[in-house]
């Protein structure tokens, strides 16, 4: 079977759409199938090529087995609502441009978000005339209401009548968790056609015990280390873990760390020396290669989001690979997230945006190693069982040869 795979993002890429595309797209090939992804040249979030690539009309390499086909876009930072726009839409356009030169596939898989970069699966259905497959990991409008992004009727009225044209449009879609599932099919869309295939963690790449020792470079001594490790988003709220860093500032056996790039992260770093927060040390984005290493430095992990009833429905991919590293989750988020923490004995749930509850958790634990240790273990274990995304992937392509079918 060839898997023609529309992605926005991909490696060198370090988000959780580039993981979970790569990493499903690399089992497909073990499995025996060919693969053909198209990208863009890597750049989020700054919106600035990474070293070593060009913004080309059109390129190729290959990864793991994976043909890789990079296309020209306009590139725009992770910020800001028309140029993100242009930037969707012309990857859209540009990959549409790019099938001529493209092998003849079997079925053509887009994911979402960016919603255009879904919605081009229905472009490639007709051109192509091969099954589509819509991967929902999240959902739009929604989650540009959710952050501010915007809030014109006009627009959020086309945006939904245009996601429900999809669902119906789509041969077979796969959201990554039950809630979108309940969503899709209150829109009307018909059960059958949905497959719940959630996020997972690469058990290769995230186990326990890494070797490398970050926290003599980073300073971090025998400290305890409640560590945020992801995007810097309007999403996520991170206003709170600097508040619960303000509480506990004068404990100095508590230190916070935060990875990772985004819209608020120049924000956030010029709250964190105004409020003169040394209790909080902020690293840049990294290489994927280098996080497990630097997972292996947190004793907890955060997971955060606002409280809207949208992130009630979402499972933030990090929750997968902290618990695969054993390292506990103390999650501020509300529905079906809390609900897979609870199940999982892995970690433990606070208010969403409650900093005083999030300083109080991470204070009690920094005061209970043997606890934090047990958590670690029993939140493994969960993960190896229900979210190894080998397995996953494998599902995965069941449903793919099904719609080929």
């Amino acid at each position: 079977m060839h898997i023609l795979f529309l992605s926005h993002y991909f490696p060198p890429e370090v988000n959780a759409p580039a993981s979970r595309t790569f990493e499903n797209c690399r089992e497909w090939v073990r499995l025996g199938h060919r693969v053909t992804v198209v990208t863009c040249a890597p750049n989020h979030p700054k919106g600035r090529v990474y070293a070593g690539y060009r913004n080309r009309l059109f390129q190729r390499e290959r990864m793991e087995g994976i043909e890789v086909v990079r296309v020209w876009t306009w590139l725009a930072a992770n910020e800001g609502f028309l140029l993100r726009s242009l930037n969707y839409v012309s990857f859209m356009v540009s990959a549409l441009a790019a099938l001529p030169r493209l092998a003849k596939a079997d079925v053509v898989v887009t994911t979402s978000p960016q919603f255009f970069n879904g919605l081009a699966g229905y472009f490639v259905r007709l051109l192509r005339r091969i099954p589509w497959v819509f991967e929902v990991r999240d959902l739009w409008p929604e989650s540009l209401i959710a952050v501010g992004a915007t809030r014109n009727p006009m627009l959020i009225r086309t945006l939904e009548g245009m996601e429900r044209f999809a669902y119906r449009k789509a041969d077979c879609i796969v959201p990554v968790t039950d809630a979108f599932r309940a969503h899709m099919i209150e829109r009307g869309t018909s059960a059958d056609k949905i497959t719940v295939i959630k996020n997972g963690a690469d058990l290769e790449r995230f186990k326990p015990a890494q070797g490398v020792d970050l926290r003599s470079e980073l300073g971090l001594g025998d400290k305890f280390v409640a560590a945020y490790f992801g995007t810097h988003g309007m999403a996520h709220g991170l206003e709170t873990l600097l508040e619960a860093a303000a509480l506990l500032h004068d404990n100095e056996e508590i230190q916070f760390l935060m990875v990772g790039d985004g819209a608020e992260r120049e924000s956030l770093e010029r709250q964190r020396t105004e409020r003169g927060l040394d209790n909080v040390l902020m690293l840049p984005q990294q290489p994927k290669e280098r996080m497990p290493a630097l997972w292996q430095t947190a004793d907890v992990s955060l997971v955060l989001l606002r409280d809207t009833p949208l992130f009630r429905t979402v499972i933030p991919s990090k929750i997968f690979e902290s618990l695969a590293m054993e390292k506990p989750v103390i999650l501020g988020v509300e529905g079906e997230s809390r609900q897979l923490i609870e199940s999982s004995g892995g970690g433990v749930a606070i208010a969403p945006g409650n900093a005083a509850d999030l300083a109080a958790q991470v204070l009690q634990l920094s005061r209970s190693r043997e606890r934090v240790r047990e958590m670690g273990v029993r939140g493994a274990a969960f993960v190896r069982e229900h979210f190894d995304r080998a397995k996953l992937a494998r599902r995965y392509a069941q449903v793919l040869e099904q719609a080929v079918g």
